[in-house]
Parts: C-alpha cells; sequence; structure tokens
C-alpha cells in the first residue's frame, strides 16, 4: 500500500459506498427494512458470483471432489440426528424495562441493562433455538412441521452413500456445496457479517480414520492460499485454533480476517470426525459403512474433514480489503477505489466515448459489442470523463477504454488501469489481446 493510500477505517463508509453505488441493499427497504437481511444489487451479485465460482473451480476442478446442490427443505429427523433441535440453542435474557434482547453468554446479567441502563430488569436465561420453523402440506400441525436448514453440511451427510456409490468414489474424496442457511440470530450484525439468511460455500472431504491430521495440514495450506489467490493481503489474514471444540470435532481451525470492528472468522477447517455419518447411521436405519476395496473390503464409517467458508462473510472480506481512499483531504486529488482481484472485479472493463458525437459513439458502440463478448463490461457515456473515471474507480473496474476524436484518424484508444491511474494508447485492432493478457487468471 502506497503512502497516500489508507484502509477502510469504518463499516459505515463501505456501508455508504455499497448502498451508492448498487452493491448491497436492506431488504425490503421501502417498509423500513427487515433487520439482518440484505439484498445484493446489480454489481454485489457479479462480485459475489464471481466469488463462489472461483470456490466452486478451485474445489470442483479437482479429481477427487464432486458437487452437489441438496435440498433447503429436508426431513425433520435429520435435525433431530444431527443435534440441531436439542442442541442448537443461545441463552437468551430480555430487559423487561426496554423490551432489547440479549445473549447471555455476551453480557453481564448482574449488571445494568447496557441499552437502557435499568438495575436488575433481566428476565431469568432461556434457551432460544435457531432454527427456522415452517410448515409442509395442508395441515398446520407438528406433524407437518419442517426447518429452514441451518447449515449446508448435513445435506452433503445424508447424500454420501449416494455419491459414492453413483461416481464410483474411493476415499479419500470430498462432496462440495453451495447454498442457503437460515439461523434466527438474536445478535446479528456488523453489516453482512453476520445475518439470519446467509449464504455457505462447504465441502466435507471424507477419509480413512487416523489420517485427520494429515488432511487437516493438506486443506488447511490449500485453504489459505485460495485467500491469497483472491487478493487478500496477508497481514489481515491469521490462524485462529479453537480449544473450546464443538462436540463432534476433534481440531478445528479458523482463518479469521481483520474487519475494521475486529477479527472475525471467514473460514473453518475442522475435523467432524465421525459423528455425523454415525448419527445418520443411527437415526435412519440404513448402513453408511464404506467398504475399502484397497484394504481387503474393510468396512468403517468414514472420517471427515470439513471447509466451510461464509460467502457473504467472504465477500464483506473481499469488499473490505479492496476499499482504498487516496491523497485524503485533498479536494481535488481524493478518490476512494475499490482495487478488486482482476478475476473478482464485477465489472472488467468499460468502454467510455469521450463526448455524445455520433461519430464517437459508433466506434464505441462497436468496441463496447466486441469487448463485452468476452468481460462483463459497461458502456458509460454520462457525465464528465474524470466523473466516470471516479464511478468506474469505486465499482472497480480494472480498465477503462476510453474512444477520442483521436481515435477516428489513428484508430487507436485510450486505456487506464484502475489501480496505477496510466493511460496507455493501443490500436483498437490490439485491444482483444491487451486485455486478455490483463486477465490471465
Amino acid at each position: 500500500m502506497s503512502n497516500n493510500e489508507s484502509n477502510l477505517k469504518s463499516m459505515t463508509d463501505l456501508v455508504a459506498l455499497c448502498k451508492q453505488r448498487g452493491f448491497i441493499f436492506q431488504s425490503s427497504e421501502i417498509y423500513g427494512g427487515l433487520s439482518s437481511c440484505y439484498d445484493m444489487g446489480p454489481y454485489g451479485v457479479e462480485l459475489k458470483n464471481n466469488l463462489k465460482a472461483r470456490w466452486w473451480k478451485a474445489m470442483t476442478f479437482r479429481q477427487d471432489v464432486v458437487g452437489i446442490d441438496a435440498s433447503i427443505l429436508m426431513h425433520p429427523t435429520v435435525w433431530k440426528a444431527s443435534g440441531h433441535v436439542d442442541g442448537f440453542s443461545d441463552p437468551m435474557v430480555d430487559c423487561k424495562i426496554c423490551k432489547e434482547r440479549f445473549r447471555a453468554d455476551n453480557i453481564d446479567v448482574t449488571a445494568n441493562c447496557p441499552k437502557c441502563g435499568s438495575k436488575d430488569s433481566f428476565t431469568d436465561i432461556r434457551q432460544f433455538n435457531l432454527m427456522f420453523k415452517t410448515q409442509m402440506g395442508a395441515m398446520e400441525d407438528t406433524s407437518s412441521m419442517v426447518y429452514l436448514r441451518p447449515e449446508t453440511a448435513q445435506g452433503i451427510f445424508v447424500n454420501f452413500l449416494n455419491v459414492q456409490t453413483t461416481m464410483r468414489k474411493k476415499l479419500p474424496f470430498g462432496i462440495a456445496q453451495i447454498g442457503k442457511a437460515f439461523r434466527n440470530e438474536i445478535t446479528p450484525g456488523n453489516f453482512i457479517f453476520r445475518m439470519r439468511e446467509f449464504e455457505q460455500m462447504e465441502m466435507q472431504y471424507f477419509i480413512k480414520p487416523g489420517t485427520q491430521k494429515e488432511a487437516m495440514e493438506q486443506w488447511k495450506e490449500a485453504r489459505w492460499k485460495w485467500h491469497l489467490d483472491n487478493g487478500i493481503r496477508e497481514e489481515k489474514l491469521k490462524w485462529y485454533k479453537q480449544e473450546e471444540l464443538a462436540h463432534y470435532a476433534d481440531a478445528a481451525f479458523d482463518i479469521e480476517y481483520q474487519f475494521p470492528f475486529g477479527w472475525g472468522e471467514i473460514e473453518g477447517i475442522h475435523s467432524r470426525t465421525d459423528f455425523d455419518l454415525k448419527q445418520h447411521a443411527e437415526y435412519s436405519g440404513k448402513n453408511l459403512n464404506y467398504v475399502d476395496q484397497v484394504n481387503g473390503n474393510e468396512k468403517y464409517l468414514p472420517y471427515v474433514l470439513e471447509t466451510s467458508v461464509g460467502a457473504d462473510r467472504g465477500l464483506l472480506a473481499v469488499l473490505c480489503d479492496a476499499y482504498r481512499l487516496e491523497n485524503e483531504g485533498d479536494a481535488e486529488k481524493e478518490r476512494s477505489v475499490m482495487k478488486f482481484h482482476p478475476a473478482l472485479a464485477p465489472i472488467k472493463t468499460a468502454v467510455m466515448p469521450l463526448s455524445k458525437k455520433s461519430e464517437l459513439e459508433e466506434v464505441s458502440t462497436k468496441l463496447f459489442e466486441d469487448v463485452s463478448a468476452n468481460y462483463k463490461s459497461e458502456y458509460d457515456v454520462a457525465g464528465s470523463i474524470g466523473k466516470r473515471y471516479r464511478r468506474q474507480d469505486e465499482i472497480g473496474t480494472p480498465y477503462c477504454i476510453t474512444v477520442d476524436f483521436d481515435t477516428l484518424n489513428d484508430h487507436s484508444v485510450t486505456i487506464r488501469s484502475r489501480d496505477t491511474m496510466t493511460q496507455e494508447r493501443i490500436a483498437i485492432t490490439n485491444v482483444q489481446t491487451y486485455l486478455k493478457d490483463k486477465f490471465k487468471f
């Protein structure tokens, strides 16, 4: 980072930019919004799709990983077997004065209410299950109750045998999935870091018991490198080893990112043992053993090494990491710019005629058609060229292509770099080759 630029200092700045530039909107905003639910705007959905595509490629282009897309609604016994019905809850208290709700493990319940200051105003601690319930079928009673899944992993576990047999997979192998999950969080917040409706990118890697340490090291290295390959700065990442493990795990590491509000988990790499398959075998009555033909037809329940990325948290880390403010306080030179990795940038190029003169627009339109056939591009003609550059900087567009009056004579255009603001004169016939070289990823 150069001396004249600074990082994102406040989430408030990012939230404002995301709204102004069409990355992220508050859900149902015209009705006052719905707490901790957000909509991806035109640029946000492109950015998030690019991030998901990078993850999907990193996983399923391997010979040992295949993908699925499991249903959000699952048999309710799935969640009984997984422990979510009985154990997926947070301790909760309410203030009897201001009616604010708090997680009991996040506050001192013997102190005053942190919102209204009332003394001795808390209700007794009670457990609050985080799963959303709904009904399936015509009758609204307990027999028709199903849940919106609180995680995507169980859809993989209940399909383990289907995938293993149909794809003829031998251990070790993984099953990857991207999908929505839902949690009725008591204290969501920090923009899209903790939401009630969110998206996960998970891969469950099935291995022979006793090989989990080797698999852990393999996937820790691979997942760390993936974040760096997306342009995230290494000094903004760190490992966190979980000492208090979930009941199903024998080891757990998190990759954390340094957000403006502090360090927060963006990915977990967890050794889940054979807990999930064992539970589903017991509750379903199905034999989920793997027959190891390499080792004398030995039969056993595989262990599982999980990698789980929050797509929304990953998106937030990308947004925070890309944000730069240059020449702060200089009215003429100050600019905010999103320095996305080119592979993630929602818009790759913008074609800009210097003016709306028909002869410039004719050349620009033809060039835009050619460029947009290969790259997600914009045709930007509104406002001065300086304002258009600034708009594209805040969108994160790596290259802007300007068609000017000299183009009519020399058949060349000016290509401006987002990061350096340097400009090059390139023949129109060489533009595609130029971009192909720049977008090698």
